[in-house]
């Protein structure tokens, strides 16, 4: 936990400086945005008296205008626009005040409103006059209308130039206000820019600081200069873990010169040992090479033989001899080299068919070979040990018939190989020492020669081989009954649908 909290320190600290900077010019943003709204609002209402009263005189103009009109034509329209702007009009007037107060301009409101009332009411009557054709009535009507409608003008006027001075002087110092709240604002950003440039140096050099002092540190190494001082880390973050992680190498590579100095001396001098024994050895092996017997010219030998055998009708003898050739020509090939079943399987043949020449037919030999499967890669001399095996200690020295029997078949996901004698048997401390073998040098390096009657290859090393090849450990099994009732031996090979083709050599 507090690794994490180590990683993720210098993100942490670049977070919360963006989010400190924002937050800051995000906050002075709407604290002016606030009082600039505040003071645009005020202002629009410092006129809006005056455009009420103005609204009241332009209302009332109408009104007598269109009485005016009706009593000099008696048109509807004329009496129908009055009637409209009338009730505009009380509409209007009844926002004014009405009641007694020590406020020169409420008191003008009141008197405005009582004069309204007064005027629509003869206004009234003068058209009603009109309408009952009383002539006399409808003009003295009219008049004290007239009257009563210039001073109600007179009035709005006097209200109006009260309220267009009191606002004036409201609006001056509103605009007043909006200039130092621009002022203010002005240095609160400046202020703000400042203190996040300090603020953004201060983060970015505790960060760059180490890393430029690591980069130096780095590049001396990278010129071979391995005798730097190391660096201090006491940031407790990222960078804390980089550094010492950084000592750290070059520590290590201060000792792994050391150690290959040291490695390199012992190497020469094991180096000149080895050249010595190799000098040793070479005469040895000139000697051993010249006591064996060529496989090539012993192979080409043999089918030279093979070849006058057939040209003097000898057959059994020619078969012989290229059972022989065949033989010894898969023991030349490599273990490196992969094969096929099918030549393992050929290899079986051969080799039963040289020994029941050699004992006159002594060995039962049974085979079951499921042919889709003859192709399949297998490494090589992995069946003719196991036959050898089965001859050598199973059927060689029993007092009754025994045969071999090999099986190869296609399971779901391997292929089963099963060699089966009805020999001597195995002990279950037998088959457990054979199945932990390990892979040892040929007896003939041990010795300088091979078992009688045995390719030099047991059982042990086709274990170890199949585990190595196909990575696994049940590819190889052996059953037996005890005594005198014979063994079986499984061979499993993975099978994945690989095949090779059959080349000749």
């Amino acid at each position: 936990m507090k690794k994490e909290k180590k990683m993720g320190s210098i993100r942490r600290r670049l977070v919360m400086v963006f989010a400190v900077t924002t937050g800051v010019v995000f906050l002075a943003n709407m604290y002016m945005y606030y009082h600039i709204n505040q003071s645009i609002n005020t202002i629009d209402e410092v006129y809006v008296s005056n455009m009420e009263l103005n609204n009241i005189l332009e209302t009332l103009t109408d009104v007598h205008q269109f009485v005016y009109e009706y009593l000099n034509t008696k048109s509807s329209d004329s009496l129908e626009n009055y009637y409209r702007s009338e009730q505009k009009y009380r509409e209007l007037i009844s926002e004014l005040n009405s009641r007694i107060v020590d406020d020169n301009c409420l008191l003008m409101q009141k008197n405005i409103k009582s004069m309204s009332g007064a005027y629509l009411t003869s206004v009234d009557e003068a058209v009603n006059a009109k309408r009952g054709r009383n002539i006399e009535k409808y003009k003295v009507k009219y008049e004290n209308a007239a009257t009563i409608y210039e001073y109600i003008r007179t009035y709005i006027n006097s209200l109006n130039n009260e309220y267009f001075k009191y606002n004036s002087g409201n609006y001056m110092m509103l605009l007043m206000s909006l200039r130092y709240l621009e002022v203010i604002s002005t240095i609160v950003l400046l202020v703000i820019m400042v203190f996040n440039i300090i603020l953004i140096i201060l983060v970015t050099r505790s960060i760059t600081g180490p890393i430029l002092n690591l980069t130096e540190a780095a590049n001396e190494v990278a010129a071979g200069n391995f005798n730097v001082d190391l660096l201090q880390a006491n940031s407790a973050d990222e960078l804390e873990i980089v550094t010492k992680a950084f000592n750290t190498m070059i520590i290590s590579i201060h000792n792994y010169i050391i150690k290959t100095k040291e490695s390199m001396e012992l190497q020469s001098k094991m180096e000149q040992k080895e050249l010595r024994m190799i000098n040793h050895l070479k005469d040895a092996q000139l000697k051993y090479l010249q006591a064996q017997i060529n496989p090539h010219f012993l192979f080409n030998t043999l089918n030279a033989g093979a070849q006058l055998a057939m040209l003097e009708g000898a057959d059994k003898t020619c078969l012989f001899i290229e059972h022989m050739a065949e033989f010894f020509r898969f023991n030349m090939k490599s273990f490196d080299r992969d094969t096929t079943l099918r030549d393992e399987i050929k290899l079986v043949d051969s080799y039963i068919y040289i020994l029941n020449v050699r004992f006159s037919g002594g060995i039962h030999f049974e085979k079951q070979v499921d042919d889709d499967v003859l192709d399949v890669r297998v490494p090589s001399m992995i069946l003719q040990p196991v036959v050898e095996n089965a001859v050598n200690y199973g059927i060689r020295n029993i007092d009754y018939e025994g045969f071999i029997k090999l099986k190869v078949c296609k399971q779901k996901e391997f292929i089963e190989i099963t060699v089966t004698d009805n020999g001597a048997g195995m002990e279950q401390s037998t088959i457990d020492r054979i199945m932990k073998a390990k892979i040892e040098e040929n007896t003939v390096q041990k010795t300088g020669e091979i078992t009688k009657d045995s390719n030099g290859i047991g059982l042990g090393n086709v274990i170890n081989r199949l585990k190595l090849y196909y990575d696994r450990e049940d590819v190889f099994a052996i059953e037996s009954g005890g005594k005198n009732k014979g063994t079986k031996v499984f061979i499993h090979i993975p099978y994945s649908g690989n095949v090779i083709d059959n080349q000749k050599d």
